[in-house]
Protein backbone atom coordinates (compact mmCIF):
# COMPACT_ATOMS: atom_id res chain seq x y z
CA UNK A 1 0.00 0.00 0.00
CA UNK A 2 1.39 3.23 -1.10
CA UNK A 3 2.96 5.77 2.22
CA UNK A 4 1.51 8.79 0.46
CA UNK A 5 -2.31 7.95 1.18
CA UNK A 6 -4.37 10.85 2.79
CA UNK A 7 -6.72 8.71 4.33
CA UNK A 8 -9.49 11.53 5.60
CA UNK A 9 -10.81 12.15 1.65
CA UNK A 10 -10.33 8.88 0.70
CA UNK A 11 -12.62 7.45 3.31
CA UNK A 12 -14.72 10.45 2.68
CA UNK A 13 -15.69 9.79 -1.05
CA UNK A 14 -15.96 6.05 -0.69
CA UNK A 15 -18.60 6.45 2.42
CA UNK A 16 -20.68 8.77 0.93
CA UNK A 17 -20.76 6.96 -2.68
CA UNK A 18 -21.74 3.88 -0.26
CA UNK A 19 -24.33 6.09 1.35
CA UNK A 20 -26.35 7.11 -1.86
CA UNK A 21 -26.20 3.59 -2.93
CA UNK A 22 -27.50 2.19 0.33
CA UNK A 23 -29.96 4.76 0.94
CA UNK A 24 -31.28 4.21 -2.63
CA UNK A 25 -32.75 0.14 -1.61
CA UNK A 26 -35.41 2.10 0.56
CA UNK A 27 -35.73 5.44 -1.26
CA UNK A 28 -39.15 4.15 -3.21
CA UNK A 29 -40.85 2.44 -0.40
CA UNK A 30 -42.92 5.12 1.02
CA UNK A 31 -43.34 6.75 -2.58
CA UNK A 32 -44.91 3.58 -4.39
CA UNK A 33 -48.30 4.99 -4.05
CA UNK A 34 -47.63 8.09 -6.16
CA UNK A 35 -45.70 6.09 -8.50
CA UNK A 36 -48.61 3.83 -9.45
CA UNK A 37 -50.93 6.41 -9.63
CA UNK A 38 -48.98 8.40 -12.20
CA UNK A 39 -47.80 5.29 -14.48
CA UNK A 40 -51.02 3.34 -14.25
CA UNK A 41 -49.59 0.60 -12.67
CA UNK A 42 -50.91 -2.15 -9.44
CA UNK A 43 -48.95 -2.77 -6.55
CA UNK A 44 -47.50 -5.83 -7.55
CA UNK A 45 -45.85 -4.29 -10.35
CA UNK A 46 -44.64 -1.67 -8.53
CA UNK A 47 -43.06 -3.64 -5.56
CA UNK A 48 -40.50 -4.69 -8.58
CA UNK A 49 -38.96 -1.35 -8.11
CA UNK A 50 -37.23 -2.21 -4.97
CA UNK A 51 -37.12 -5.90 -5.61
CA UNK A 52 -35.44 -5.33 -8.76
CA UNK A 53 -32.86 -2.65 -7.37
CA UNK A 54 -31.99 -6.03 -4.56
CA UNK A 55 -31.66 -8.80 -7.27
CA UNK A 56 -29.48 -6.94 -9.23
CA UNK A 57 -27.26 -5.87 -6.22
CA UNK A 58 -27.28 -9.54 -4.94
CA UNK A 59 -26.02 -11.12 -8.76
CA UNK A 60 -23.19 -7.40 -8.29
CA UNK A 61 -22.04 -8.57 -4.87
CA UNK A 62 -20.45 -11.93 -5.86
CA UNK A 63 -18.41 -10.96 -8.60
CA UNK A 64 -16.82 -8.03 -6.86
CA UNK A 65 -14.48 -9.88 -5.48
CA UNK A 66 -13.22 -10.85 -9.35
CA UNK A 67 -13.48 -7.32 -10.40
CA UNK A 68 -11.21 -6.17 -7.44
CA UNK A 69 -8.72 -8.25 -8.79
CA UNK A 70 -9.01 -7.53 -12.23
CA UNK A 71 -9.32 -3.65 -12.25
CA UNK A 72 -7.85 -0.92 -10.11
CA UNK A 73 -9.42 0.56 -7.20
CA UNK A 74 -10.27 3.77 -9.22
CA UNK A 75 -11.32 2.48 -12.36
CA UNK A 76 -13.72 0.13 -10.48
CA UNK A 77 -14.67 3.07 -8.25
CA UNK A 78 -15.69 5.07 -11.02
CA UNK A 79 -16.81 2.83 -13.05
CA UNK A 80 -19.78 1.66 -10.56
CA UNK A 81 -20.42 5.43 -9.64
CA UNK A 82 -20.84 6.09 -13.17
CA UNK A 83 -23.20 3.11 -13.47
CA UNK A 84 -25.17 4.43 -10.33
CA UNK A 85 -25.07 7.89 -11.90
CA UNK A 86 -26.49 7.22 -15.28
CA UNK A 87 -29.11 4.92 -13.79
CA UNK A 88 -30.74 8.22 -11.43
CA UNK A 89 -31.17 9.71 -14.88
CA UNK A 90 -32.31 7.60 -16.65
CA UNK A 91 -34.90 6.80 -13.83
CA UNK A 92 -35.61 10.46 -12.76
CA UNK A 93 -36.24 10.90 -16.61
CA UNK A 94 -38.11 8.27 -17.16
CA UNK A 95 -41.68 8.91 -18.75
CA UNK A 96 -43.27 4.97 -17.91
CA UNK A 97 -42.78 2.20 -15.92
CA UNK A 98 -40.44 -0.11 -18.37
CA UNK A 99 -37.67 3.24 -18.61
CA UNK A 100 -37.79 3.46 -14.61
CA UNK A 101 -37.26 -0.12 -14.16
CA UNK A 102 -33.90 0.27 -16.04
CA UNK A 103 -33.22 3.35 -14.47
CA UNK A 104 -32.95 1.13 -11.36
CA UNK A 105 -31.00 -1.89 -12.95
CA UNK A 106 -28.22 0.54 -14.09
CA UNK A 107 -28.12 2.02 -10.30
CA UNK A 108 -28.04 -1.55 -8.86
CA UNK A 109 -25.23 -2.69 -10.95
CA UNK A 110 -22.67 0.41 -10.05
CA UNK A 111 -24.09 0.09 -6.15
CA UNK A 112 -23.82 -3.97 -5.80
CA UNK A 113 -20.03 -2.90 -6.54
CA UNK A 114 -19.61 -0.13 -4.21
CA UNK A 115 -19.84 -1.92 -0.63
CA UNK A 116 -17.66 -4.70 -1.21
CA UNK A 117 -15.03 -2.10 -2.27
CA UNK A 118 -15.39 0.16 0.18
CA UNK A 119 -14.90 -2.55 2.91
CA UNK A 120 -11.96 -4.13 0.86
CA UNK A 121 -10.47 -0.83 0.77
CA UNK A 122 -10.69 0.14 4.26
CA UNK A 123 -9.28 -2.89 5.34
CA UNK A 124 -6.04 -2.53 3.39
CA UNK A 125 -5.73 0.85 4.85
CA UNK A 126 -6.19 0.80 7.70
CA UNK A 127 -4.11 -1.75 10.15
CA UNK A 128 -5.59 -4.76 12.70
CA UNK A 129 -6.11 -1.93 15.83
CA UNK A 130 -8.04 0.63 14.13
CA UNK A 131 -10.21 -1.47 11.75
CA UNK A 132 -13.48 -1.64 14.48
CA UNK A 133 -13.10 1.95 14.18
CA UNK A 134 -12.66 2.13 10.42
CA UNK A 135 -16.14 -0.41 10.27
CA UNK A 136 -17.67 2.08 12.08
CA UNK A 137 -17.79 4.34 9.98
CA UNK A 138 -19.12 1.49 7.77
CA UNK A 139 -22.23 0.45 10.04
CA UNK A 140 -23.24 4.49 10.38
CA UNK A 141 -23.76 4.40 6.52
CA UNK A 142 -25.43 0.44 6.81
CA UNK A 143 -27.41 1.72 9.44
CA UNK A 144 -28.57 5.46 8.58
CA UNK A 145 -29.01 4.99 4.79
CA UNK A 146 -31.98 2.60 4.80
CA UNK A 147 -33.63 4.09 7.58
CA UNK A 148 -33.23 7.67 6.48
CA UNK A 149 -35.18 6.55 3.18
CA UNK A 150 -38.66 6.03 3.66
CA UNK A 151 -38.31 9.52 6.01
CA UNK A 152 -37.12 11.35 3.18
CA UNK A 153 -39.33 9.72 0.24
CA UNK A 154 -42.48 10.19 2.48
CA UNK A 155 -41.53 13.83 3.34
CA UNK A 156 -40.69 14.58 -0.31
CA UNK A 157 -43.59 13.14 -2.22
CA UNK A 158 -45.57 14.94 0.16
CA UNK A 159 -44.57 18.22 -1.51
CA UNK A 160 -42.85 17.42 -4.81
CA UNK A 161 -43.13 14.71 -7.72
CA UNK A 162 -42.01 11.56 -7.07
CA UNK A 163 -39.15 12.31 -9.72
CA UNK A 164 -37.33 14.85 -7.54
CA UNK A 165 -36.05 11.60 -5.24
CA UNK A 166 -33.75 10.79 -8.04
CA UNK A 167 -32.57 14.54 -8.42
CA UNK A 168 -31.58 14.79 -5.25
CA UNK A 169 -29.76 11.93 -5.04
CA UNK A 170 -27.80 12.67 -8.59
CA UNK A 171 -26.04 15.65 -7.69
CA UNK A 172 -24.50 13.93 -4.67
CA UNK A 173 -23.44 11.27 -7.07
CA UNK A 174 -22.12 13.26 -9.44
CA UNK A 175 -19.84 15.57 -7.01
CA UNK A 176 -19.07 12.48 -5.60
CA UNK A 177 -17.56 11.26 -8.73
CA UNK A 178 -15.91 14.37 -9.18
CA UNK A 179 -14.08 14.49 -6.00
CA UNK A 180 -13.05 10.56 -6.45
CA UNK A 181 -11.54 11.54 -9.44
CA UNK A 182 -8.48 13.50 -7.38
CA UNK A 183 -8.76 12.10 -4.81
CA UNK A 184 -9.16 8.27 -4.71
CA UNK A 185 -6.08 6.21 -5.07
CA UNK A 186 -5.05 2.74 -6.34
CA UNK A 187 -4.85 0.38 -3.19
CA UNK A 188 -6.17 -3.07 -3.96
CA UNK A 189 -3.93 -5.30 -5.55
CA UNK A 190 -4.26 -7.02 -8.82
CA UNK A 191 -4.05 -10.51 -9.39
CA UNK A 192 -5.35 -10.43 -12.93
CA UNK A 193 -7.82 -13.75 -12.28
CA UNK A 194 -9.24 -15.22 -16.13
CA UNK A 195 -12.61 -14.60 -16.28
CA UNK A 196 -14.74 -17.89 -16.03
CA UNK A 197 -18.11 -17.07 -17.58
CA UNK A 198 -20.09 -20.15 -16.64
CA UNK A 199 -18.97 -19.30 -13.10
CA UNK A 200 -20.73 -15.69 -13.69
CA UNK A 201 -23.94 -17.60 -15.22
CA UNK A 202 -24.46 -20.27 -12.10
CA UNK A 203 -23.89 -17.08 -10.28
CA UNK A 204 -26.29 -15.06 -11.30
CA UNK A 205 -28.80 -18.01 -11.49
CA UNK A 206 -28.01 -19.31 -8.23
CA UNK A 207 -28.16 -16.23 -5.98
CA UNK A 208 -30.46 -14.01 -8.72
CA UNK A 209 -32.97 -17.30 -8.12
CA UNK A 210 -33.05 -17.16 -4.53
CA UNK A 211 -33.30 -13.83 -4.06
CA UNK A 212 -36.06 -13.44 -6.35
CA UNK A 213 -37.64 -16.73 -4.61
CA UNK A 214 -37.49 -14.87 -1.09
CA UNK A 215 -38.23 -11.15 -2.14
CA UNK A 216 -41.69 -12.63 -4.62
CA UNK A 217 -42.49 -15.43 -1.31
CA UNK A 218 -44.36 -12.75 0.43
CA UNK A 219 -46.68 -11.48 -1.74
CA UNK A 220 -47.58 -14.80 -3.48
CA UNK A 221 -47.04 -17.50 -0.83
CA UNK A 222 -44.02 -20.25 -0.55
CA UNK A 223 -45.73 -22.57 -2.45
CA UNK A 224 -46.67 -20.81 -5.78
CA UNK A 225 -45.07 -22.00 -8.94
CA UNK A 226 -43.12 -19.46 -9.31
CA UNK A 227 -41.36 -19.09 -6.29
CA UNK A 228 -40.53 -23.20 -6.02
CA UNK A 229 -39.39 -23.16 -9.67
CA UNK A 230 -36.86 -20.20 -8.76
CA UNK A 231 -35.66 -22.18 -5.10
CA UNK A 232 -35.25 -25.04 -7.33
CA UNK A 233 -33.13 -23.18 -10.19
CA UNK A 234 -31.44 -20.96 -7.73
CA UNK A 235 -30.50 -23.89 -5.30
CA UNK A 236 -28.98 -26.20 -8.11
CA UNK A 237 -27.30 -23.12 -10.17
CA UNK A 238 -25.67 -22.30 -6.61
CA UNK A 239 -24.52 -25.46 -6.02
CA UNK A 240 -23.19 -26.47 -9.22
CA UNK A 241 -21.76 -22.87 -8.77
CA UNK A 242 -20.13 -23.24 -4.77
CA UNK A 243 -18.51 -27.03 -6.80
CA UNK A 244 -16.82 -25.17 -9.70
CA UNK A 245 -15.17 -22.73 -7.31
CA UNK A 246 -14.05 -24.84 -5.23
CA UNK A 247 -12.04 -26.89 -8.18
CA UNK A 248 -11.36 -23.20 -9.63
CA UNK A 249 -6.83 -22.55 -9.30
CA UNK A 250 -8.85 -18.63 -9.54
CA UNK A 251 -12.43 -19.03 -8.28
CA UNK A 252 -14.81 -16.02 -9.03
CA UNK A 253 -16.07 -16.47 -5.24
CA UNK A 254 -13.43 -17.87 -3.15
CA UNK A 255 -15.61 -20.31 -0.51
CA UNK A 256 -12.52 -21.94 1.23
CA UNK A 257 -12.75 -18.45 3.84
CA UNK A 258 -15.33 -20.83 5.25
CA UNK A 259 -12.26 -22.51 6.92
CA UNK A 260 -11.63 -19.74 9.22
CA UNK A 261 -14.12 -20.77 12.38
CA UNK A 262 -14.54 -16.79 13.46
CA UNK A 263 -14.81 -15.69 9.92
CA UNK A 264 -17.98 -18.38 9.76
CA UNK A 265 -19.63 -17.79 12.96
CA UNK A 266 -19.51 -14.06 12.29
CA UNK A 267 -21.32 -14.14 9.09
CA UNK A 268 -24.10 -16.87 10.41
CA UNK A 269 -24.80 -14.14 13.16
CA UNK A 270 -25.09 -11.45 10.59
CA UNK A 271 -27.18 -13.78 8.43
CA UNK A 272 -29.64 -13.47 11.64
CA UNK A 273 -29.10 -9.96 12.22
CA UNK A 274 -30.32 -8.83 8.95
CA UNK A 275 -33.26 -11.11 9.21
CA UNK A 276 -34.28 -9.50 11.92
CA UNK A 277 -33.41 -5.85 10.90
CA UNK A 278 -34.82 -5.65 7.28
CA UNK A 279 -37.48 -7.98 8.17
CA UNK A 280 -38.40 -5.82 11.27
CA UNK A 281 -38.11 -2.50 9.37
CA UNK A 282 -40.42 -3.67 6.62
CA UNK A 283 -43.48 -5.22 9.14
CA UNK A 284 -43.02 -2.18 11.48
CA UNK A 285 -44.33 0.48 8.65
CA UNK A 286 -46.66 -2.43 7.42
CA UNK A 287 -48.26 -2.56 11.12
CA UNK A 288 -48.65 1.20 11.76
CA UNK A 289 -49.82 2.53 8.38
CA UNK A 290 -52.60 -0.28 7.76
CA UNK A 291 -54.03 -1.59 11.18
CA UNK A 292 -53.03 2.07 13.36
CA UNK A 293 -53.89 4.67 10.50
CA UNK A 294 -50.37 6.58 10.43
CA UNK A 295 -49.01 7.86 7.31
CA UNK A 296 -45.93 6.53 5.55
CA UNK A 297 -44.30 9.48 6.83
CA UNK A 298 -44.62 8.87 10.30
CA UNK A 299 -44.22 5.63 10.09
CA UNK A 300 -40.50 6.43 8.17
CA UNK A 301 -40.36 8.46 11.25
CA UNK A 302 -40.54 6.24 13.54
CA UNK A 303 -37.86 4.28 12.17
CA UNK A 304 -35.52 7.26 12.38
CA UNK A 305 -34.26 7.52 16.29
CA UNK A 306 -33.15 3.80 16.07
CA UNK A 307 -31.24 4.84 12.62
CA UNK A 308 -29.77 8.16 14.93
CA UNK A 309 -28.65 6.44 17.59
CA UNK A 310 -27.11 3.16 15.47
CA UNK A 311 -25.26 6.27 13.69
CA UNK A 312 -23.89 7.61 16.85
CA UNK A 313 -23.08 4.26 18.37
CA UNK A 314 -21.16 2.54 15.42
CA UNK A 315 -18.14 4.56 15.27
CA UNK A 316 -18.22 4.04 19.69
CA UNK A 317 -18.59 0.16 19.28
CA UNK A 318 -15.85 0.10 16.62
CA UNK A 319 -13.44 1.98 19.07
CA UNK A 320 -14.22 -0.17 22.05
CA UNK A 321 -14.13 -3.69 19.33
CA UNK A 322 -10.09 -2.01 18.86
CA UNK A 323 -9.77 -1.78 22.91
CA UNK A 324 -11.72 -4.97 23.76
CA UNK A 325 -12.78 -7.54 20.70
CA UNK A 326 -15.79 -8.57 19.45
CA UNK A 327 -16.56 -11.30 21.98
CA UNK A 328 -18.44 -9.42 25.05
CA UNK A 329 -19.60 -6.89 22.39
CA UNK A 330 -21.70 -8.92 20.71
CA UNK A 331 -23.15 -11.20 23.57
CA UNK A 332 -24.25 -8.19 24.97
CA UNK A 333 -25.59 -7.24 22.24
CA UNK A 334 -27.57 -9.94 20.55
CA UNK A 335 -29.31 -10.35 24.45
CA UNK A 336 -30.17 -6.65 24.21
CA UNK A 337 -31.55 -7.43 20.80
CA UNK A 338 -33.41 -10.68 21.99
CA UNK A 339 -35.05 -9.00 24.73
CA UNK A 340 -36.27 -5.09 23.03
CA UNK A 341 -37.83 -7.75 19.87
CA UNK A 342 -39.57 -9.71 22.43
CA UNK A 343 -41.05 -6.25 23.38
CA UNK A 344 -42.17 -6.27 19.80
CA UNK A 345 -44.56 -9.36 20.51
CA UNK A 346 -46.91 -7.30 22.56
CA UNK A 347 -48.29 -5.07 20.00
CA UNK A 348 -52.22 -3.90 20.09
CA UNK A 349 -54.14 -1.34 18.59
CA UNK A 350 -53.47 1.13 21.35
CA UNK A 351 -49.83 0.61 21.04
CA UNK A 352 -47.76 4.10 21.13
CA UNK A 353 -46.04 5.80 18.92
CA UNK A 354 -43.25 6.51 21.31
CA UNK A 355 -43.78 3.11 22.47
CA UNK A 356 -42.39 1.89 19.41
CA UNK A 357 -39.27 4.59 18.43
CA UNK A 358 -38.28 3.95 21.84
CA UNK A 359 -38.01 -0.06 21.37
CA UNK A 360 -36.64 0.17 18.11
CA UNK A 361 -33.95 2.44 18.97
CA UNK A 362 -32.65 0.27 21.32
CA UNK A 363 -32.67 -2.45 19.03
CA UNK A 364 -30.90 -0.38 17.07
CA UNK A 365 -28.33 0.01 19.43
CA UNK A 366 -28.04 -3.45 19.86
CA UNK A 367 -27.49 -4.37 16.54
CA UNK A 368 -25.00 -1.49 16.69
CA UNK A 369 -23.06 -3.39 18.88
CA UNK A 370 -23.11 -6.27 17.19
CA UNK A 371 -22.86 -6.02 13.32
CA UNK A 372 -19.98 -4.16 12.64
CA UNK A 373 -17.69 -5.67 15.47
CA UNK A 374 -18.51 -8.78 14.44
CA UNK A 375 -17.61 -8.68 10.53
CA UNK A 376 -14.77 -7.06 11.46
CA UNK A 377 -13.68 -10.16 13.58
CA UNK A 378 -14.54 -12.43 11.51
CA UNK A 379 -12.90 -10.67 8.27
CA UNK A 380 -9.78 -9.71 10.39
CA UNK A 381 -8.75 -13.50 10.55
CA UNK A 382 -8.36 -13.82 6.70
CA UNK A 383 -5.21 -13.34 5.25
CA UNK A 384 -4.64 -10.24 2.94
CA UNK A 385 -5.57 -11.77 -0.40
CA UNK A 386 -8.71 -13.33 0.58
CA UNK A 387 -10.13 -10.27 2.57
CA UNK A 388 -12.00 -8.83 -1.25
CA UNK A 389 -13.53 -12.45 -1.51
CA UNK A 390 -14.54 -12.34 2.40
CA UNK A 391 -15.94 -8.86 2.14
CA UNK A 392 -17.93 -10.24 -0.94
CA UNK A 393 -19.05 -13.32 0.76
CA UNK A 394 -19.93 -11.01 3.70
CA UNK A 395 -22.42 -9.01 2.06
CA UNK A 396 -23.60 -11.45 -0.65
CA UNK A 397 -25.11 -13.55 2.47
CA UNK A 398 -26.30 -10.06 3.98
CA UNK A 399 -28.71 -9.67 0.71
CA UNK A 400 -29.94 -13.02 1.14
CA UNK A 401 -30.34 -13.00 4.86
CA UNK A 402 -32.07 -9.52 4.29
CA UNK A 403 -34.24 -10.99 1.54
CA UNK A 404 -35.07 -14.33 3.15
CA UNK A 405 -36.20 -12.55 6.79
CA UNK A 406 -38.43 -10.20 4.93
CA UNK A 407 -40.43 -12.67 3.20
CA UNK A 408 -40.01 -15.36 6.37
CA UNK A 409 -41.36 -12.77 8.36
CA UNK A 410 -44.43 -11.34 6.15
CA UNK A 411 -44.90 -14.91 5.51
CA UNK A 412 -45.51 -15.46 9.04
CA UNK A 413 -47.28 -12.56 10.05
CA UNK A 414 -49.93 -13.55 7.13
CA UNK A 415 -50.28 -17.52 8.60
CA UNK A 416 -50.38 -16.33 11.99
CA UNK A 417 -53.20 -13.36 11.06
CA UNK A 418 -55.15 -16.34 9.06
CA UNK A 419 -54.74 -18.81 12.17
CA UNK A 420 -56.07 -16.25 14.35
CA UNK A 421 -59.54 -17.60 16.32
CA UNK A 422 -62.84 -16.31 15.24
CA UNK A 423 -64.80 -13.78 17.75
CA UNK A 424 -61.66 -11.41 17.15
CA UNK A 425 -62.07 -8.16 13.81
CA UNK A 426 -59.56 -8.54 10.95
CA UNK A 427 -57.32 -5.67 12.37
CA UNK A 428 -57.32 -7.33 15.73
CA UNK A 429 -56.28 -10.94 13.93
CA UNK A 430 -53.84 -9.02 11.69
CA UNK A 431 -51.99 -7.12 14.60
CA UNK A 432 -51.59 -11.04 16.16
CA UNK A 433 -49.87 -12.33 12.92
CA UNK A 434 -47.55 -9.30 13.70
CA UNK A 435 -47.00 -10.45 16.85
CA UNK A 436 -46.47 -13.92 16.33
CA UNK A 437 -44.11 -12.55 13.34
CA UNK A 438 -41.96 -10.74 16.21
CA UNK A 439 -42.03 -13.89 18.06
CA UNK A 440 -39.84 -15.69 15.68
CA UNK A 441 -37.25 -12.70 15.02
CA UNK A 442 -37.13 -13.31 19.23
CA UNK A 443 -36.00 -16.80 18.44
CA UNK A 444 -33.70 -15.76 15.37
CA UNK A 445 -32.24 -13.21 17.99
CA UNK A 446 -31.94 -16.02 20.79
CA UNK A 447 -29.94 -18.26 17.72
CA UNK A 448 -27.50 -15.40 17.39
CA UNK A 449 -27.25 -15.13 21.25
CA UNK A 450 -26.49 -18.77 21.66
CA UNK A 451 -23.60 -18.77 18.35
CA UNK A 452 -22.20 -15.31 19.56
CA UNK A 453 -20.62 -17.34 22.68
CA UNK A 454 -18.26 -19.06 20.16
CA UNK A 455 -16.37 -15.86 19.44
CA UNK A 456 -13.14 -15.79 21.08
CA UNK A 457 -10.82 -12.85 20.75
CA UNK A 458 -7.66 -13.40 19.36
CA UNK A 459 -4.57 -13.34 21.22
CA UNK A 460 -2.26 -10.34 21.17
CA UNK A 461 0.30 -12.11 19.22
CA UNK A 462 -2.27 -13.69 16.32
CA UNK A 463 -3.92 -10.04 16.30
CA UNK A 464 -0.64 -8.58 15.34
CA UNK A 465 -0.32 -11.25 12.52
CA UNK A 466 -3.94 -10.87 11.49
Amino acid sequence: MPDDIRKGPLVAVLLTGTFVAILNQTLLVTAIPPIMRDLGIDANTAQWLNTIFMLVNGIMIPITAFLIGKYTTRALFMTAMSLFALGTLIAGLSPNFEMLIAGRIVQASGAGIMIPLMQTVLFMVFPVEKRGQAMGLVGLVIAFAPAIGPTLSGWVVDQYPWRALFFIVLPIAIIDLIVAYFVLKNVTKRTFPKIDRLSIMLSTLGFGGLLYAFSSAGSTGWGSTQVLASVSIGAVALFWFISRQLKLPEPILEFRVFRYGIFTISNIIGVVLFMSMIGAATILPIYMQDMLGFSAFQSGLMLLPGAILMGVFNPITGRIFDKVGARWLSISGMALLTVMTFLFTRLTEDTSFAYMATVHAFRMLALAMVMMPVTTAGLNRLPEHLIPHGTAMNNTLRQVGGSLGTAFLVTMMTVGAAASGNGISENEAMIQGVNISFWVATGLSFVGFVIAMFIKNPAPKQQEEA
